[in-house]
């Protein structure tokens, strides 16, 4: 492996980790539909705003959200929507797996 092929794999590694938390892709899909404040999403979520926040800052790092202060509030919305593709061909592979995943 060269050294800018392993860079760019590392790069997606980093990107991957960031995606690998069920909180940030509940965050994603919500922000799919719409911008939401910190405020909004952390009543979505059910969590304390600390922990949104934090999973915010890893979203925004990995360069998937973008983040615009208004007011009191800063508000997020999706950077590189091509993410939800990835979504969905993951839920194809479950999908394609349910019979020895067990779901009903």
């Amino acid at each position: 492996m060269t050294d800018i092929e392993k860079r760019k794999y590392d790069e997606l590694a980093r990107i991957s980790k960031a995606l690998a938390h069920a909180t940030r892709l509940y965050i994603i899909h919500k922000l799919d539909e719409q911008e939401y404040c910190v405020k909004e999403l952390t009543e979505m979520i059910g969590a304390d705003i600390s922990t949104v926040s934090k999973h915010l800052t890893v979203l925004k790092n990995a360069g998937i959200i973008i983040d615009k202060k208004r007011g009191n509030c800063v508000y997020y919305k999706l950077q590189c929507r091509c993410v939800l593709s990835m979504f969905s061909c993951l839920t194809n592979v479950i999908d394609s797996n349910k019979d020895k995943m067990n779901f009903t």
